[in-house]
């Protein structure tokens, strides 16, 4: 803790006396701060406490205060966060370099037991569960039987570092997803720490490796995601640089009208955002309408702040915030503290708060409409009047992207909106028998309907809705179509007990919507296989089809690799559209359905009331809380059977979820020096908006990509592939996965789509991985180039290593996401940034350059390098943009890597 005498103060909270470095008085020697943001207000409660630090000097504090003057800094600061979560799939990776860190350490001959978590870090496992069976009864526990076969190798991993790591806890599998769970438990609002015997009260912040951390924005916490090299730093005592970020303030009146959702709601603020452009920003809400936004309602907005761009979405604390304390369970101690704290250090919500911001907007809630969003982005928002005409645009440009679609759009079987053209050729309607029943397979037709956790199951309004609008159909004798893969995953426990409360899970189970697990699964890829009969169909006709869910990521090849359109959806609309069976239906004017009489039945015939859903959600009661985190870390029988090393250093074994990655083989106490890069070949060339979903391995292994080959070469069977994301601990299955997304377009080909390039000189057409071990043999560095937005999406720490086992030195872009360029300075990759006007067209490059970059070794934050390009008719330079944008991005780059200076730093090396 600081020694800062002149801030530190004393809170008397019943009994008890917090220490805490008081804000108001810093505003007496620093200035008023009556009207600086409240997540700026946390960012300088941090650097006062850590005053003293060589990380912070008191010019860190002054601009954070004089940030009011123009609503915008240059400065650079150091934040430490003061805890860390992390989900399996990042956290996995994130364990063996740890892992990996301690083995290096020991080679070094100093003691292993140096490395370990600094700041509390909690691994919640809730990306392993796959849809592997749904639509009965039993599905929840064969799909956890699956699970744990599938995933014990790395659970076992898990196991061990949970004993071996101090600071370090793990919520088992089959508890609920991190983001829910963070914010029903971990979650404090106000954390404390004793220390020289004074317990010290801070503002709860953490950062997480999962980009939807800022979930827990809603309950008065600043958190966002970061990648998972990142987050290893931060727990291992480094402060995170980051520049003073704009705010954006948004305003929020009014109420939401009868029939509208918390979606419907958090679908218009992400369009709203993408709009106004809040990259690298954060957005806080304020305003009167807060006074009756329910928390659960907060927290889906804060969800989905990677969707509409930000680094985080933040509601101050309030009245509403200790209610929701209350009703999940933390004691009365923590929520007097909370609003004591709060008030005391003016981060608690007035009604007339007017922060000065860098720019701000409005939305009144009365005017948001019905929504989904979609086809395969999330901040692309589409009013339910016009999904049918939104999927036949889609339709047209997919048909103009790949002219030689065959087949006619067939317009039978009534699956076609009023209203809507279909001249054009594309999609074959085919003719499927699944389960002893016969129908047509048509364009459009929801074939993954999924009330999936993450964004809405914290959320009991419109999980109850789903179950109420669940029972109205059932009344009425509608069913789910056949060819609809249907499957409830709720983010806890606490989901599945008050739906029960409110006698909804049978009404939900009798459409399908039967459990299937705890934990994320169809918007990360883990929807599991579609029946084989409807694959088949699909890959016949060349169809069209879609998924309906009710997450937060809707990106292309990310939900199924067949399915080309995905739309997200409430989670009543979800199961409206498992009744209804194609998105091209019109659910404001068609019928969903005919009753059990033969008669039209209409959405608005079924859609819950708002009286109706509040009387459900009075259902929810803090025994249920209590009661399902009472021994959250424990797990179930099987979990704590598994034996585990007591070893303080891992012993590799064979394996292919957990391999020792080779990042500190021959490391040395001392960096070597940075070589230029010369006759560098170009890897891959990419368009504008290449998210980390094309980059990082995810999803299903396909036989015959280089992965499958290495597993099939080790002995691993294809039924037995499970998922990239579950094999994240074994880099030599990452480096093969990584570039080989399906829906990945690599401008080297003419009409290739998937993680496919050309070898220069030879010309030969092959796997991206293949490529890069060519050029490998022969001494080529690589180098990226790319358009706008290189690196968008999940906070995956794989696209930037997988980039680095590869080959790869730079990547030049037109433009970077945050996380994602981070994450390739801490891996030791340079992001290069082309000069405003210049890109790779206006250069008219065809990747069959050499790149060469000069002035590596003499960077210096934010300069410019000369990057020499070379082809047939001779070669030219152009100056590019150096996008280490700090001095200590800067060092971990000089280092060959972030955890490389963590390491040197924790022995004193560096």
């Amino acid at each position: 803790m600081s020694k800062t005498p002149d801030t530190l103060s004393t809170l008397e909270v019943g009994s008890k006396t917090y220490h805490y470095y008081s804000l108001p008085k810093a505003a007496e020697a620093l200035g008023s701060i009556d009207r600086l943001p409240k997540t700026l207000k946390i960012l300088l409660e941090n650097q006062l406490r850590f005053g003293d630090d060589e990380s912070v000097a008191e010019e860190d504090m002054q601009a954070l205060v004089d940030w009011q003057a123009e609503g915008k800094s240059s400065r650079e600061i150091g934040y430490r966060p003061a805890r860390v979560l992390m989900q399996d799939f990042t956290g996995v990776p994130g364990v063996v370099d740890l892992a990996s860190m301690r083995a290096a350490v020991e080679s070094l001959g100093e003691d292993p037991a140096k490395i370990n978590p600094l700041s509390p870090v909690d691994l919640v496992i809730d990306h392993s569960v796959m849809v592997d069976k749904f639509g009965n009864p039993a599905a929840f526990q064969e799909n956890v039987d699956i699970e744990m076969q599938r995933n014990r190798e790395r659970y076992e991993f898990l196991r061990w570092g949970q004993q071996a790591f101090d600071n370090f806890s793990v919520v088992p599998p089959g508890t609920g997803i991190c983001h829910q769970v963070n914010l029903e438990y971990l979650g404090r609002a106000v954390w404390t720490k004793d220390e020289d015997g004074k317990t010290f009260a801070y503002p709860d912040t953490l950062v997480g490796t999962d980009s939807h951390t800022t979930m827990i924005n809603g309950l008065g916490v600043l958190g966002w995601g970061v990648g998972g090299i990142e987050a290893e730093a931060a727990m291992l005592g480094q402060p995170v640089s980051m520049l003073i970020p704009e705010v954006i303030g948004f305003k929020l009146t009014g109420k939401l009208r009868e029939g509208i959702t918390a979606t419907d709601l958090v679908l218009t603020v992400t369009e709203m955002l993408r709009k106004k452009g809040v990259v690298g920003k954060f957005v806080e809400f304020y305003g009167d309408g807060l006074k009756d936004l329910p928390l659960a309602d907060r927290a889906t907005i804060a969800n989905m702040a990677p969707e509409y761009g930000a680094t985080c979405g933040f509601f101050p604390v309030d009245e509403e915030t200790l209610n929701y304390m209350r009703l999940t369970g933390r004691e009365d101690e923590q929520v007097a503290l909370v609003e004591a704290y709060s008030k005391a250090q003016g981060l608690w919500r007035e009604p007339s708060d007017e922060p000065i911001f860098t720019d701000a907007l409005e939305l009144d809630m009365t005017e948001v409409e019905a929504s989904l969003a979609g086809p395969k982005r999330p901040q692309d928002r589409v009013a339910l009047q016009d999904m049918a005409t939104a999927f036949g645009k889609f339709m047209e440009e997919d048909h103009k992207a790949d002219p030689t679609a065959k087949g006619k759009l067939s317009s039978e079987g009534g699956q076609t909106a009023v209203g809507v053209e279909r001249s054009f050729e594309h999609d074959t309607s085919r003719a499927v028998k699944l389960n002893d029943q016969d129908f047509s397979l048509d364009p459009g037709a929801v074939v993954i309907a999924a009330i999936t956790s993450c964004t809405n199951t914290s959320n009991p309004s419109v999980m109850m809705a789903a179950g109420l609008l669940a029972r109205k159909a059932r009344e009425k004798g509608l069913t789910t179509q056949p060819w609809v893969k249907t499957s409830l995953a709720p983010g806890s426990k606490v989901v599945t007990d008050y739906l029960e409360a409110a006698g909804l899970n049978d009404d939900l189970d009798a459409l399908g919507f039967n459990l299937v697990g705890y934990g994320c699964t169809t918007c990360i890829g883990n929807s599991g296989p579609l029946p084989d009969e409807i694959e088949q169909a699909i890959n016949d006709g060349d169809l069209a089809v879609a998924s309906v869910l009710s997450g937060n990521r809707n990106f292309e090849g990310r939900v199924h690799p067949l399915v080309k359109t995905n739309w997200l959806a409430s989670p009543p609309l979800v199961v409206a559209y498992a009744l209804a069976g194609n998105v091209q239906r019109d659910l404001t004017k068609e019928p969903i359905g005919k009753d059990s009489s033969g008669e039209p039945v209409y959405l608005k015939d079924i859609w819950p009331t708002q009286a109706e859903i509040a009387s459900a959600v009075e259902k929810v009661n803090t025994a249920m809380f209590r009661k399902e985190y009472g021994a959250v870390f424990e797990g179930d029988e099987v979990w704590k059977a598994i034996d585990v090393s007591e070893s303080k250093v891992y012993q590799w074994p064979e394996s292919t979820y957990i391999q020792h990655p080779p990042f500190f083989e021959g490391m040395g106490r001392e960096p070597d020096a940075i070589e230029d890069v010369h006759g560098a070949r170009v890897l891959a060339m990419l368009g504008d908006s290449v998210t980390t979903d094309h980059i990082s391995p995810a999803g299903a292994i396909k036989p015959d990509s280089p992965a499958g080959r290495y597993l099939q070469e080790h002995g691993v069977k294809p039924v037995d592939f499970n998922s990239y994301g579950s094999r994240r601990g074994n880099h030599e299955v990452m480096m093969r996965g990584t570039f080989a997304n399906v829906r990945i377009k690599n401008e080297m080909l003419d009409g290739v789509v998937g993680g496919e390039t050309r070898h220069v000189p030879s010309g030969e057409q092959m796997a991206i991985y293949d490529a890069a071990m060519k050029y490998k043999e022969e001494g080529k560095p690589l180098v990226v180039i790319a358009g706008k937005e290189y690196g968008t999406g999940s906070s995956r720490d794989w696209a930037a290593k997988g980039t680095r086992l590869l080959g790869v030195r730079a990547v030049i872009a037109e433009s970077f996401e945050r996380i994602h360029r981070s994450n390739l300075i801490g891996m030791g990759v340079v992001p290069l940034q082309f000069a405003e006007g210049e890109s790779r067209q206006t250069l008219g490059l065809t990747g069959d350059e050499e790149i060469s970059i000069a002035g590596l070794s003499d960077l210096t934050p934010g300069g410019t390098v000369k990057v020499v390009i070379k082809n047939a008719d001779g070669e030219r330079s152009v100056d590019a943009k150096c996008r280490i944008d700090t001095v200590n991005e800067l060092a971990y780059y000089r280092h060959g890597g972030i955890l490389h200076y963590v390491l040197r730093k924790m022995i004193g090396a560096a």
